[in-house]
């Protein structure tokens, strides 16, 4: 029987080697491997996640990055979290033009690709209509895994021969 606990802090530092330096949601992260919602990451959440991470399936990630962007999870992926992540995403310009209403008509572009039952939030059957459509789509909001030179690297170091360390 397994009780070690990885805690928050510590999942944070480690997931900086899969996920890039500028992803700014870790709690959302955090939140998609704590599958007991307990604010803890045991050892069997800790490798189902990363299992996930480094070799998931189209399946596996659309139900992980849903769960991401969903981030009252209600089941819903409402226009204000859409808001909220792609604020958080896109770089600020400095331009005239306020950039709250980009953002808005982003969203408002998104909903028109991604919301098929037409009830201005995404359910999880239409993110995953969406993405099945366009793979592009998976990490919409911002990301939330790991590009393969990250899991490259990640790999490399975590399964390296202890005798060539």
């Amino acid at each position: 029987n397994i009780t070690t606990i990885i805690l928050p802090p510590m999942y944070k530092n480690i997931t900086t080697i899969i996920l890039p330096p500028m992803y700014k949601n870790m709690g959302s992260v955090f939140r998609g491997f704590d599958k007991d919602n307990d604010s803890y990451i045991s050892v069997a959440e800790w490798i189902e996640g990363l299992s996930v991470f480094l070799r998931g399936s189209l399946d596996e990630k659309i139900k992980y990055c849903f769960e991401v962007y969903d981030l009252n999870s209600d089941g819903y992926i409402s226009r204000e979290e859409m808001f909220h992540m792609l604020k958080n995403s896109l770089l600020k310009q400095p331009t005239e033009e306020d950039p709250d209403e980009g953002i808005k008509d982003l969203v408002e572009i998104t909903l028109k690709k991604m919301d098929h039952d037409h009830d201005s939030k995404l359910s999880y059957s239409d993110f995953e209509k969406a993405v099945r459509e366009e793979n592009l789509l998976l990490e919409a909001f911002g990301p939330c895994l790991p590009d393969s030179k990250s899991i490259m690297a990640f790999e490399s170091q975590a399964f390296a021969d202890p005798t060539d360390l």
